[in-house]
């Protein structure tokens, strides 16, 4: 169990899935945050590192939950989650380790801010560990009604669209081309308030978005290709998670 620990903050202990168990609760915990009929398990689980963040004064109680599928390079991503929705071709070029991260949930009945701080220790702890060049995913908004996030959107056109050697291009059927269709300037503060919580992180440490959202009604969310490249990250930011991790 000690080389499975990432991390180990107050309460919050971060460690990475070790038996068929530990993946179940997982799926278990991600069926109860994401609202979804049947329990929420596809192939990816059994090629992904699942990293649990556990309330040690509660017994372990898991609180937080997410999936690390490794990539030698830019060459290998046509065989990730996101791969599925966004065309990802200009990736493919990148030279250097990725990592993409998926399936990140909270127990919905859990709101201490120092669980989202672990989480993102823990995945430092990952990243340096692997010397991982890029942490990306599918960042999620839920539901599917565009109106409600507008300012956010109008947001991410104006600051955080991805560089355009890395842009991600239209694959899925159901998308909202926000980049393109929205002309107003954003209400930062609502912006942000309508920004989900694991984006914003992302964006705070210098991360960059694709320039349209997918409508996935299986999972009843838009999601937005996001991608975070290690060495861009501002150094305060960077001493900041390294001190969480360390």
């Amino acid at each position: 169990m000690a080389k499975a620990i990432l991390l180990s903050k107050g309460r919050y202990r971060a460690r990475i899935a070790q038996s068929g168990q530990d993946v179940a609760a997982a799926q278990q915990l991600r069926t109860l945050a994401f609202g979804t009929p049947a329990l929420d398990r596809d192939a990816f689980d059994e090629t992904c590192v699942h990293i649990l963040v556990e309330d040690v004064r509660a017994h372990g109680r898991l609180v937080c939950c997410f999936r690390m599928l490794t990539m030698g390079d830019g060459a290998e991503i046509g065989r990730s989650y996101s791969a599925q929705f966004y065309d990802l071709s200009a990736l493919e070029g990148f030279r250097g380790r990725m990592v993409e991260m998926g399936r990140f949930c909270i127990h919905p009945d859990c709101a201490d801010p120092d669980i989202l701080r672990v989480a993102w220790g823990a995945m430092t702890a990952y990243v340096d560990r692997n010397q991982v060049e890029m942490l990306f995913g599918c960042s999620s908004f839920a539901g599917t009604a565009t109106d409600d996030y507008l300012d956010a959107f109008a947001m991410l056109k104006h600051r955080h669209l991805a560089p355009k050697r890395w842009l991600p291009r239209v694959k899925a059927p159901d998308v909202f081309r926000f980049a393109a269709r929205l002309r107003r300037r954003p209400d930062a503060k609502k912006a942000m308030l309508r920004m989900p919580p694991l984006l914003r992180t992302y964006l705070m440490m210098g991360g960059w978005v694709s320039d349209h959202a997918v409508v996935d009604r299986h999972m009843n969310t838009l999601h937005v290709f996001t991608g975070l490249e290690i060495g861009s990250i501002p150094p305060a930011r960077k001493r900041l998670l390294r001190a969480v991790a360390g």
